[in-house]
């Protein structure tokens, strides 16, 4: 596997891609961090340690204000075009193979506002259905437009949606194909001992993918 870094030129500054590709590849998988823009999380290591050898390219982006050293970026959507960047970026690296994009959290809400039909699927990790203490305020309506397979791993306990909230969103809004994978035990964050679980579940949906 070769793992390389790429600057890539915003209107907010250079943001980051972090790309991991194996000796094939068949699909490109790109995924974004959560609220503070961290892209080394649990989930975000291990899909871009394990993917790349089953055919699969990682691209973990850094938005342009987490590479500037900021903790916390803009309220959505004003980070949605730079996002959009660098899965472009992405893109150019590595064309002619069916998209996927992603990440985890606000990573996860920012690939669905920005989704467009030359994306094959979404990855949503940890999607925060509503703010903790809050099931009123639903952002359902973030992944409803969403017109290709999403692939949804949330965990058991998580307080920014359970899974039982998740199915009744999905189910209340008419969603095209959606896939929930539950991971027992699991907060908004998921433990190490998830990882193997996890990136079985993101491998087999990026593997239907590459066949359809």
């Amino acid at each position: 596997m070769t793992e390389m870094v790429h600057d890539v030129p915003t209107d907010a500054g250079p943001g980051r891609l972090h790309v991991v590709a194996g000796a094939e590849v068949r699909v490109l998988l790109v995924l974004g961090g959560g609220h503070s823009g961290q892209i080394a999380t649990v989930d975000l290591d291990a899909v871009a340690a394990a993917l790349p050898a089953r055919g699969v390219a990682v691209a973990r982006f850094e938005l342009p204000w987490r590479v500037a050293g900021k903790k916390v970026g803009p309220r959505p959507p004003a980070s949605d075009p730079l996002w959009t960047a660098g899965v472009d970026a992405a893109r150019a690296l590595h064309p002619g193979v069916p998209l996927l994009t992603g990440g985890r959290s606000a990573g996860a809400r920012i690939a669905c506002r920005t989704w467009t039909s030359d994306v094959a699927a979404v990855v949503a990790l940890s999607f925060p259905l509503h703010p903790p203490g809050k099931p009123d305020a639903s952002r359902i309506a973030e992944l409803t437009p969403v017109a290709a397979p999403v692939l949804l791993v949330s965990g058991a306990r998580d307080p920014f949606g359970t899974p039982e909230e998740l199915r009744a969103a999905l189910a209340a809004s008419h969603a095209g194909s959606r896939r929930l994978v539950v991971v027992p035990g699991a907060t908004h964050a998921f433990p190490r001992a998830a990882a193997p679980a996890l990136v079985e579940a993101v491998a087999t949906f990026a593997g239907s993918v590459a066949r359809n």
